[in-house]
């Protein structure tokens, strides 16, 4: 039986591209050109979608894949891709649900993992929103990333999590990797001006936290208390850096259950993609000087830094990249992959506030 998608992907965060970004170091420039034209190149030519293979997960690979566009500064107005992100947003305008879902639960590949797409969804339209300077469709944006937090609002647990699909489809389970997934589109859209209950994040966030080990790592679900999961627990440390807490005593044991418990670009370990894709947003934020400021006592080589994790994991990605450009992504397949390359590539051209250290 497969893995589902959830614990193969998760979400990178909102926000608005900035004035001004600088380009990206020229020694991975030509790979994250080559890699851009091929999602281009993937892109449904009719109605603008991606999909992983055999037409799976559509919702979930259009909101990854339209994402490395922003990071290279392209908006909806203006830029090399920025017909390609707008066709995108035209995509999900046609097909939201009356009831916020920002997905098709009647797609036999998203109908057991709708939150998936939901999540990820959320927070490209959120990103997007911002930009968007056409009045009608501003309107019809608004709306729908409204409804989007409603749904998502109602789908969470009594527990503060979420699962696959909303908690009254499935029993009231849920599990980390989807909650980080809701959690970061939801402060997303509350930092594009969407209303979000504040009771809603605050629950998410005491979910993460109850889920954390006594080694310091994050466990899949809070009901089963399981061993850490190093790429959870990855996640965990992007989403509490996305929300501005780099020091809180959560946010510091995740840190350094990460620092002991994941080796970066030297060889591929279960879930890869997904692990590197949050690391790499929690390394870049740590610089080369902030985990030895929240640690004071660590020995320099024992400190995460970004020069060190850049040296390694983009060494280890312009080796891996496919011919034709595509980076492989697990079962999932070369759109996932290839969007969570160009994501860690492109940290350094500080074209997203969020990332910025």
């Amino acid at each position: 039986m497969k893995p589902p998608v959830s614990a193969l992907i998760a979400s990178t965060v909102l926000c608005l591209p900035a004035v001004g970004a600088e380009p990206a170091r020229v020694d991975v420039q030509q790979n994250i050109d080559r890699g851009l034209e091929w999602l281009v190149r993937q892109q449904d030519k009719n109605d603008g979608h991606w999909a992983a293979h055999g037409g799976q997960y559509p919702t979930s690979m259009t909101a990854m894949a339209a994402m490395p566009f922003l990071l290279e500064g392209s908006t909806l107005r203006e830029g090399k891709y920025s017909t390609h992100l707008r066709k995108a947003v035209d995509w999900f305008l046609k097909r939201s649900q009356p009831n916020g879902l920002l997905g098709n639960p009647n797609n036999p590949t998203e109908a057991n993992h709708y939150m998936h797409g939901h999540g990820y969804a959320l927070l490209f339209l959120a990103c997007v929103y911002g930009e968007e300077e056409d009045e009608k469709r501003r309107r019809d944006l608004e709306r729908l990333l409204t409804k989007a937090v409603e749904f998502s609002g109602n789908a969470q647990t009594t527990m503060g999590g979420w699962g696959y699909v909303s908690a009254a489809d499935n029993g009231d389970w849920d599990e980390g990797s989807v909650t980080v997934t809701q959690l970061q589109a939801l402060r997303a859209a509350r930092n594009a001006g969407i209303p979000v209950p504040k009771s809603v994040i605050d629950k998410a966030v005491k979910y993460l936290q109850e889920c954390t080990n006594p080694d310091g790592g994050i466990r899949y679900e809070y009901r089963q208390h399981g061993p850490s999961r190093p790429p959870i627990t990855a996640a965990g440390v992007a989403c509490a850096f996305s929300a501005g807490d780099y020091n809180s005593a959560f946010a510091k044991r995740w840190i350094a259950f990460c620092q002991r418990n994941i080796s970066t670009g030297k060889s591929r370990t279960p879930h890869f993609e997904y692990q590197s894709y949050y690391l790499a947003q929690a390394v870049y934020v740590l610089g080369e000087d902030r985990y030895q400021r929240l640690f004071p006592a660590a020995a320099d080589a024992e400190c995460l830094k970004w020069s060190r994790f850049r040296e390694e994991m983009f060494g280890y990605l312009k080796a891996s990249q496919s011919g034709d450009g595509s980076w492989p992504g697990a079962y999932v397949g070369p759109i996932f992959g290839t969007a969570t390359a160009l994501t860690i590539l492109q940290l350094e051209n500080n074209s997203l506030p969020i990332y910025m250290r």
